[in-house]
């Protein structure tokens, strides 16, 4: 993984030099300021449209599994010197930039979120996607990293995701996260650390392992390990814990520390199944609206046309699943 800094920009932070590491407090405090609204509705409600066919409509909710369910572990929220750093650039210097990320945030948050729950894991993961892409399923690194959770193509297709010359799974934000959340549950139970996982995801597990081998005895299974070894960690690896705590801090108590609440509305919709070589244009035409809101739906389509010789799944608005059928169906009877 190669991360994007936390801005729908390219430009990458430069790192803390060790000095100022031996410096570093892991203190815990008290700055926790949870969100109840964590428990939100339910995550997506999809009618899965069949063209040619009566629509069939399938349901598919998290709400119940909230229920049923453990509550997600919190991952540690300390504050040091590096993560005081990253704290008030975020107040101060760089707050437009924070606010702008944290209305993004709201376009998937209920997505990422619902998924975290169903598998038990931390709700502070999902401000992994804020650092590594600025929340934006468009994000390409430097490196040719692709996607809201920036894989690189051979991470990718190990986890399933489909990355042809028609689609880019790593841009589609449901198939991304599915994967991205498969791959930091085996870095967890390799180094048995949320904060060493999340390492891993940006540097590889590979480069983590080998630090932990030369600089902490093999050992693994501590959250605090991370902190003695990331001064031996490349540059953008040193600054992603601290960042991704401090941005979990002040996005948990937005509200508490200045910044307006976002109105952007949560990725949902209704698949509606069409024929190869689709284009989106000609969905948006059926809909009448413009087409960017389907490419903002659909943006693993990277040609904007659905795959040749196969039925393939197209993301409409919520509600407009019907038009799309009762429209093509109209176009084939008049033909």
């Amino acid at each position: 993984m190669s991360a994007v800094d936390l801005r729908g920009r390219a430009a990458r932070v430069g790192g803390l030099d060790s000095s100022e590491s031996r410096r570093d407090r892991t203190v815990e405090t008290s700055r926790r300021a949870w969100l109840a609204s964590l428990l939100v509705a339910p995550l997506l409600a999809v009618p899965i449209l069949w063209l040619g066919q009566d629509p069939v409509e399938s349901v598919v909710t998290l709400e119940a599994l909230w229920v049923t369910e453990a509550p997600s572990p919190d991952i540690p929220l300390p504050v040091n010197a590096r993560v005081e750093r990253w704290l008030q650039q975020f107040r101060t210097t760089r707050s437009h930039e924070f606010e702008e990320l944290l209305e993004r945030r709201e376009l998937f948050a209920e997505l990422i979120r619902g998924k975290l729950r169903e598998r038990g894991m931390p709700r502070e993961l999902l401000y992994m996607a804020m650092i590594e892409s600025g929340m934006s399923p468009f994000a390409v690194s430097p490196v040719s990293a692709v996607g809201l959770w920036q894989f690189m193509s051979p991470t990718a297709m190990q986890y399933g995701l489909r990355v042809d010359e028609y689609v880019d799974e790593r841009r589609d934000p449901v198939r991304a996260t599915d994967a991205a959340l498969d791959y930091l549950q085996w870095l967890h139970g390799r180094f048995g650390s949320w904060y060493l996982a999340a390492a891993a995801f940006n540097a590889g597990p590979g480069r983590v392992e080998r630090t932990l081998n030369r600089h902490a005895d093999g050992r693994r299974g501590s959250e605090d390990i991370y902190w003695e070894v990331m001064r031996y960690l490349p540059r953008e690896t040193r600054e992603y814990i601290p960042k991704l705590v401090a941005v979990t801090i002040l996005a948990n108590d937005a509200d508490a520390v200045g910044f307006a609440a976002s109105h952007v509305e949560p990725y949902r919709y209704d698949n509606v199944f069409v024929p190869g070589s689709t284009t989106l244009s000609v969905v948006a035409d059926m809909l009448a609206v413009h087409v960017s809101i389907l490419r903002n739906l659909n943006p693993h389509l990277i040609r904007g046309v659905t795959p040749p010789g196969e039925i393939y799944g197209v993301r409409v608005p919520v509600g407009e699943g019907a038009v799309v059928v009762a429209s093509s169906m109209a176009r084939r009877t008049d033909d």
